[in-house]
């Protein structure tokens, strides 16, 4: 999949039309979307073609259960098109995106929703208003977020990574804990395959960061005490701790960019994002929630103090400066 051109005026058009509806008028199904049940699934295909010869595979996997439901609504209002701006700010020139939705398979109906992987407005906004968010959750402090780590382990094929050894992106956000394994019997009655026994969960996550580079959004500093140190185990230093989930999208395109050495630090990171418009307080946010990261692309950042000294501020605007203030 991956057809077609990106417009970032269509894109936005399509948000701007849903200011005044409910979001049960953007989001309307009650249930999983036939084209997003995984029963059956194979495979889903980022591909280059001739009009994106240099495609690079980029998911949301949503938690979309009664506390994060806010996430897949903002970016279907407002933010999506910012992501992609972002992104085409950052050269990143054939971005294909997929959306998954993930809630808990213990006790919801939809616990697994898989979409395609797009290049165009209208498709990429498609696949993330069909998602159905049901806002269940089993209430137990856990959502079945090791099942999309299969799906990307075993159900997805990347030509970024076989042409170019280039690995995908995966953003999922959530704010509860991982269960131990991926269930055989879950497995079985969600999408129709047989395994022998439950995978645990360190070797899932380690199959799936073969081709991908795997993060995970926490969306504020309260939801991450419960959840930060169990996910920082199992990911590292690619868990990033929101200061809210207002700026889910440009942390997400800020690590591409910084990641594919578009941006060259958290500075870069600051003027790309004002030049964009985003607001100095959330440009001081996203640059907060990223400097862990961004230090750890840096060999240098072990022997700088967290924040720039007041000489390297010298000549930066006066936005820019106060954002360390």
């Amino acid at each position: 999949m991956g057809y077609g051109s990106y417009s970032f005026s269509a894109h936005q058009a399509l948000t701007v039309d849903r200011a005044a509806l409910s979001r049960e008028q953007v989001f309307r199904q009650s249930g999983c979307h036939p084209l997003m049940n995984p029963r059956g699934l194979t495979v889903r295909e980022a591909r280059d073609s001739a009009e994106h010869p240099d495609s690079l595979a980029i998911v949301f996997a949503l938690d979309v259960t009664g506390s994060m439901g806010h996430i897949p609504e903002l970016l279907a209002r407002q933010e999506l098109p910012t992501f992609m701006k972002l992104l085409t700010d950052c050269r990143i020139r054939d971005p294909q995106v997929l959306f998954m939705a993930i809630g808990d398979a213990t006790s919801d109906h939809a616990p697994l929703q898989v979409g395609q992987f797009e290049t165009t407005a209208e498709l990429i906004d498609q696949w993330l208003t069909w998602s159905c968010l049901e806002g269940g959750g089993g209430g137990s402090n856990t959502e079945s977020y090791e099942l999309a780590f299969y799906v990307l382990a075993q159900h997805t094929d990347l030509d970024c990574w076989v042409k170019r050894g280039k690995r995908g992106y995966l953003f999922m956000t959530g704010d509860e804990l991982p269960y131990p394994a991926v269930s055989r019997h879950q497995i079985e009655a969600l999408i129709g395959e047989r395994l022998d026994e439950d995978l645990a969960l360190a070797d899932v996550i380690a199959a799936a960061a073969e081709t991908y580079r795997l993060f995970f959004l926490i969306p504020d500093r309260q939801r991450a005490q419960r959840c930060e140190a169990r996910w920082r185990e199992v990911l590292g230093d690619h868990v990033i701790c929101m200061e809210s989930h207002l700026d889910t999208c440009a942390v997400a395109a800020a690590i591409v960019g910084l990641s594919e050495g578009a941006l060259s630090g958290v500075d870069a990171v600051a003027d790309i994002l004002h030049a964009g418009g985003s607001s100095r307080e959330r440009i001081a946010a996203t640059v907060r929630a990223l400097q862990p990261y961004a230090d750890l692309l840096d060999p240098e950042a072990v022997r700088r103090p967290q924040s720039p000294p007041a000489a390297s501020r010298r000549g930066r605007p006066d936005w820019w400066q106060r954002l360390f203030s």
